[in-house]
């Protein structure tokens, strides 16, 4: 089965079509869906689905199959409002993880966006980070039931207090894990990476121009990097008012709410730009 939301836009004929996915916050949270309704106020059909932590699915982010996401897109090729020859992919943290994976395997998409991006598959998330030490997950993501080949996180050397620093260690071991690099060369459609480069939860401009990086060297398709100096993970999304009992928490994994809050202004203009003429 399938658990998600569905959102169908206003107007006639025939609407171009966006896979949301969300990231480790789990099923269908909050921000992802004012994504969702920003997207179909801008004419797109959006189905985002819930991977994990709804009922009947795993309770953390673990052996996640890739297949919830090719039957997430196939639903909405099938929507009859929906024109299956423009559809695109968006997705953050971990959501980007998985959007970079099913471009990869998916020719037919045509706009790939990759918020607060990786360029490898991570091991799994559990929130209880005791669990996390003692009972490590395995991959993030499973594909006819085996897992996905990942990178483990590390043990930095030195621990600043930010949840980053075992991402970084993690990817000093990249050399003999080259299985869990994410295979982007082998995307077609022109990605928009988005990063903070205060992002405390794990270092998204690095991995971001690692994509790039790769990316060029093996004649991959076009990757442009929106960075945004002053903002860390909160980078992407719905901005926020003022106002909002959630607009300190944009601070939570770096940069302050304003300047987090700025760049989502920024960033989400710059992804309607990008959708509108890849998907036209």
């Amino acid at each position: 089965g399938l658990i998600a939301n569905y959102y169908a836009p206003q107007g006639e004929g025939r609407h171009p079509g966006v896979l949301l996915l969300g990231g480790s916050e789990g099923g269908i949270g909050e921000g992802v869906v004012r994504i969702a309704k920003a997207l179909v106020d801008e004419g797109y059909a959006v189905i985002v689905p819930s991977y994990f932590g709804a009922p009947g699915q795993n309770r953390r982010l673990e052996f996640v199959p890739i297949e919830t996401f090719d039957k997430a897109l196939g639903v909405l090729a099938s929507r009859p409002e929906v024109d299956g020859a423009r559809l695109g992919v968006v997705g953050g943290s971990k959501g980007a993880e998985a959007a970079l994976i099913v471009a990869t395997r998916h020719k037919e998409l045509k706009a790939v966006v990759a918020a607060m991006p990786t360029s490898v598959v991570w091991q799994g998330i559990d929130w209880n980070f005791l669990k996390m030490m003692f009972d490590a997950p395995g991959s993030s993501w499973s594909l006819a039931g085996e897992p996905v080949p990942y990178l483990s996180v590390g043990r930095p050397e030195k621990w600043r207090g930010v949840i980053a620093d075992v991402y970084i260690a993690g990817l000093q071991a990249l050399d003999d894990h080259q299985q869990a690099i994410i295979p982007v060369e082998s995307i077609t459609a022109p990605i928009l990476l988005i990063c903070g480069e205060q992002d405390t939860l794990w270092p998204s401009c690095m991995m971001a121009d690692q994509v790039r990086a790769r990316a060029m060297e093996r004649a991959g398709p076009p990757v442009t990097i929106l960075r945004y100096e002053g903002a860390g993970h909160a980078v992407f999304g719905a901005p926020l008012d003022e106002s909002s009992p959630n607009y300190e928490k944009l601070a939570v994994f770096g940069g302050d709410p304003a300047d987090n809050n700025a760049a989502r202004a920024q960033s989400m203009a710059a992804m309607t730009a990008y959708l509108r003429d890849a998907l036209k």
